[in-house]
């Protein structure tokens, strides 16, 4: 089997490495093993460098996923293939979304294999970060807001943005605090209804407050229905009125503790009443008791004398009859 040194370069093998394998079979098949092992090393090194870029270097501007097919502009940068299609298919001018730059010809997009590669290396590495810290997340429970994200099993979302209008958990979380795009975006403790904090007639952001219809409106409400109406922000009506409700709150509970005292006050007042009752009845009952046991002795007595008085009369008549019996009247 001959090898030409050309192929043997192509392979990446030194010269000082090509006079080792030119021996025979043996070698070449060393020199098959070194292609292996160089092969492993650059994958070993891609994957190391892929760890060490931030995601916002594998993100498409368009899509603001991690690349997917990425082609590369004559104008350097870089789009997933279909995105870049799409977006020059949508418009007039076949023209660069970063820089703005126009090609009167459409360039013929290649994938770049070293950008997809280290692509994928990253969202592999990115995939088995996430399955390991989701296990360390908290499942969304009833009552709490779940990650939009999240297929199968939700999580508990940390935050919500009012671009994306969606609620995000720790993992799914983290493009909006690497991506340099998404840093702009307006997060927020994570909230249910995301959209019905958009302007239904503009379809923008409700982020400020009218204070003459006492409703939310967005920028563009406010150059034609709220022109001439007294607008703020919302965040500067929201602690407004939450500074009111605080001090509506404090006086409603003052109130309370004031009605606490005076039901205490009551129900002191009824114990007071129901004891002097008792003693009034206890009272009643000693005078009505002694009253009765003198009663029964008067009636006692009054029988007893009767019938001592009934006792002597029948006596004395007794002795009348017996001296009449005898003559001796």
């Amino acid at each position: 089997m001959y090898v030409s040194r050309l192929a043997w370069e192509r392979l990446g093998i030194p010269p000082e490495e090509l006079e080792e394998v030119s021996g025979g079979r043996n070698r070449v098949q060393s020199a098959s093993e070194l292609y292996r092992v160089n092969n492993e090393n650059k994958s070993v090194d891609m994957s190391a460098a892929s760890c060490l870029l931030t995601e916002d270097q594998f993100l498409c501007s368009i899509c603001q996923d991690v690349f997917t097919d990425p082609v590369s502009t004559p104008c350097g940068h870089n789009f997933c293939k279909t995105c870049i299609t799409e977006h020059w298919n949508t418009n007039v001018w076949c023209q660069c979304p970063n820089c703005n730059k126009v090609f009167f010809r459409r360039p013929e997009l290649r994938v770049n294999t070293f950008i997809s590669e280290m692509a994928a290396q990253f969202r592999q590495s990115a995939q088995q970060k996430a399955s390991s810290s989701s296990s360390e997340q908290q499942v969304s429970k009833p009552g709490e807001v779940p990650c939009d994200v999240c297929t199968g099993t939700k999580l508990k979302a940390l935050k919500s943005c009012l671009v994306c209008l969606a609620s995000y958990c720790e993992t799914h979380l983290e493009p909006h605090l690497t991506a340099s795009r998404l840093k702009r975006h307006q997060l927020m403790e994570p909230v249910e209804n995301l959209e019905g904090r958009m302007c239904m007639k503009h379809d923008k952001l409700l982020e400020l407050f009218c204070k003459t219809d006492q409703m939310c409106v967005c920028m563009l409400c406010t150059v034609s229905d709220h022109k001439t109406h007294d607008v703020v922000p919302l965040k500067e009506e929201y602690e407004g009125k939450k500074a009111e409700l605080g001090k509506t709150e404090a006086e409603i509970q003052q109130m309370i503790q004031k009605r606490r005292l005076k039901i205490e006050e009551i129900k002191q007042s009824v114990e007071l009443s129901k004891e002097g009752a008792d003693r009034e009845i206890a009272d009643g009952v000693q005078v009505f008791t002694a009253l009765k046991e003198s009663v029964e002795r008067s009636q006692a007595e009054l029988i007893h004398t009767i019938k001592e008085k009934q006792r002597k009369t029948e006596k004395q008549a007794e002795g009348l009859h017996q001296r009449a019996g005898t003559g001796n009247l």
